[in-house]
């Protein structure tokens, strides 16, 4: 058993060998397990693509006369923020649109901007248009705003991702007969194509499948700088059917991540657009597994052939809640560029960057070795397997009367 602070201080001594997810592969091929586990003290991991529950909280700093923002309506750029917290601070959810955005009236919508190219925009310098209008206070008696801003004229900007890293998921398909346009991209009529978003061998929660060195406090490489883990994600469901090997083999764990946005890089941060479906935020997420023990390492090693995802049909499955899969697939089939089902081969396309989360990897290597990013042990776990924990859906129930709007 090794620990996190060991690993750290024979980094700092310059003793430590921190590997990409590919370099043990390798090493491994080359020396085999036994003496590769020896040896390694850290893999470094990563993802990058795109992850809907994101979005950005940030302080103005007041105005003269000061404004009450709360109960007012903001946008930014045109994007409307949620301003119920306080006086000048504010929400912005990546998939936020304008309200003249004409969504999808003329079908299939593009969606060109929203809350994910603010948050590009502002991440790559750049200034936004701040509108403000409320109601006026004794204390807060302004009650019009309209200004340019950019990262550095605010307080606080951070990063604030309610699920993100999902630990495995769907792969899509459409089984009608009229192309559909979804999250996971357009999908062809008859099974035309197939569709993924994860990095596989390389995604952090698929590399530690039962979490045992990510938890609350785990410091990780979000957007191009720093972050923490702040909570397990919604939608956290980490009690799904597992293989032998502990790797879910469908959408399972999740992460709630936070970080300063000034520090971080467009490259990592990028807006999305879904045709016919919104707006979304694609995000590199990088995060070190020590090597603190067999059970650790033997979980590092698992590769795209050893992890299966379930194929669901977008058409009538997923949008109607059906729990039904039509077929287990693996990454390495995915990766093959088709996958067979039903006796044909179906074109596969991944919405997940593997060339990014290799670079991702081997910038969080190399910080890592100049002692710019230390590693932290986590403060707390994650919900784990047998934990009872799991997400549910929504039940409705009857209401006297309607909400007022």
């Amino acid at each position: 058993m090794r620990s996190i602070a060991e690993i750290n201080e024979k980094i700092r001594s310059g003793r430590a060998i921190v590997l990409t997810k590919d370099e043990l592969l390798a090493r491994i091929d080359e020396q085999g397990r036994d003496k590769t586990y020896d040896e390694v003290d850290v893999v470094t991991t990563a993802t990058f693509g795109p992850m809907c529950s994101s979005g950005m909280y940030f302080n103005t700093g007041h105005t003269k006369p000061k404004m009450k923002f709360g109960g007012g309506e903001v946008t930014l750029d045109g994007v409307p923020c949620y301003a119920g917290f306080a006086a000048v601070d504010l929400f912005m959810g990546a998939t936020s649109i304008p309200d003249d955005d004409p969504r999808n009236s003329v079908y299939p919508g593009s969606f060109r901007f929203g809350g994910g190219h603010v948050i590009e925009k502002l991440v790559s310098g750049e200034d936004a248009v701040l509108e403000v209008y409320t109601h006026g206070t004794d204390c807060y008696p302004r009650k019009e705003l309209v200004t340019r801003i950019a990262l550095k004229d605010m307080n606080e900007a951070i990063l604030f991702n309610m699920r993100n890293c999902y630990q495995n998921y769907n792969v899509a398909v459409n089984a009608s007969d009229k192309p559909i346009y979804t999250y996971m991209g357009m999908l062809k009529p008859a099974m035309g194509n197939a569709n993924f978003c994860s990095a596989g061998y390389y995604s952090p929660l698929l590399c530690d499948p039962l979490y045992r060195t990510i938890g609350i406090g785990t410091k990780i490489f979000l957007g191009g700088g720093e972050g923490f883990v702040s909570f397990w994600g919604t939608q956290h469901s980490p009690g799904v059917l597992r293989t032998d090997g502990g790797v879910p083999t469908g959408g399972a764990g999740t992460l709630a991540v936070i970080g300063d946005m000034k520090k971080m890089n467009a490259r990592f941060l990028r807006a999305t657009s879904m045709t016919g479906y919104g707006v979304s935020l694609s995000v590199g997420i990088g995060v070190p597994i020590p090597v603190l023990d067999e059970q650790v390492f033997r979980h590092l090693c698992v590769r795209d052939e050893d992890i299966p995802a379930p194929v669901v049909d977008y058409s009538q499955d997923y949008p109607n809640a059906v729990a039904r899969t039509l077929a287990s697939v693996t990454y390495r089939e995915l990766r093959s560029g088709s996958i067979t089902i039903e006796g044909r081969r179906i074109p596969t396309g991944s919405l997940s960057s593997l060339r990014k989360a290799r670079e991702i990897a081997g910038i969080l290597k190399d910080r890592i070795l100049e002692g710019s990013f230390v590693m932290t042990a986590k403060v707390a776990d994650l919900p784990g397997p047998d934990s009872g924990y799991g997400a549910t859906p929504l039940k409705e129930r009857p209401v006297r009367e309607r909400s007022k709007k």
